[in-house]
């Protein structure tokens, strides 16, 4: 999860990969799950699945190359790029408060001082995102129990307020069992969750039920993000027509 601001060259955008899906471009999966849910196991899945994945997205750029952007700032604002991008899906990540918490206590016990509001070096985005959900500019206490367990439940009713009865929006528990064949079925992914299903020979126990996310970020790990080499990670930073600017939105 804890990234810093990587600097991509313009030179460097003729070697970037591209979105993969052959649907229109606004045709985006949006990962809302909040830090701590299986962000980070979500992305590398998609990404192994062949499309181009942004694990965070902190320009216009970033989120036109990705085919599926997850994490900061999607958890926070899901309303805008609904907006932006009319045809994506939304796919929101749950967890038992009774793993979340202690896991969310974690990482903000290592992230905090990066997100102060005017001395901490994360990008200015991933700092409006965490204080949006998780009012970390003013509470006393953002450890807090009671606090956390209220931003979670608070976000996920707003979350599922906002996507009654669409079509377009899933709610997933990486946990349960056959819930990535459930995420591929929902972005599209019929030909690749078709293939996984037949016998293999080299794989004769490979079947349906077992298709599962991989377990990354674990215990104390946040970093398993930016440990994972593949060619269709897209840079959170990544530089494009209009430079590094963000989308002119302002959050409700």
């Amino acid at each position: 999860m804890i990234s810093k601001q990587t600097e991509l060259s313009t030179s460097a955008q003729a070697d970037m990969p591209k979105p993969t899906m052959t649907s229109k471009q606004d045709n985006k999966v949006f990962i809302i799950g909040l830090p701590r849910t299986g962000t980070t196991s979500v992305s590398v899945a998609l990404l192994e699945q062949g499309l181009t994945v942004a694990h965070q997205a902190f320009t216009k750029q970033a989120f036109m190359l990705a085919d599926a952007v997850s994490d900061a700032p999607c958890f926070s604002d899901y309303q805008q790029l609904d907006r932006l991008f009319p045809n994506a899906k939304f796919v929101y990540l749950d967890r038992p408060l009774d793993k979340w918490l202690p896991s969310m206590q974690m990482l903000l016990g290592r992230m905090l001082v990066h997100l102060d509001k005017d001395k901490g070096r994360f990008h200015p985005i991933m700092k409006r995102s965490f204080n949006h959900c998780f009012d970390i500019w003013q509470v006393e206490d953002v450890f807090d129990e009671a606090h956390l367990t209220a931003c979670y439940q608070r976000h996920q009713q707003q979350v599922f307020s906002y996507f009654a009865d669409r079509d377009d929006f899933l709610a997933l528990d990486i946990s349960v069992d056959s819930s990535l064949a459930l995420l591929m079925a929902f972005i599209g992914l019929n030909d690749a969750l078709a293939k996984l299903k037949q016998p293999s020979e080299e794989l004769p126990q490979l079947s349906f039920p077992q298709l599962t996310f991989p377990q990354l970020n674990m215990g104390r790990n946040v970093a398993s993000w930016d440990e994972y080499k593949h060619p269709n990670k897209i840079s959170a930073n990544a530089s494009g027509p209009d430079k590094r600017k963000f989308f002119d939105y302002r959050l409700d």
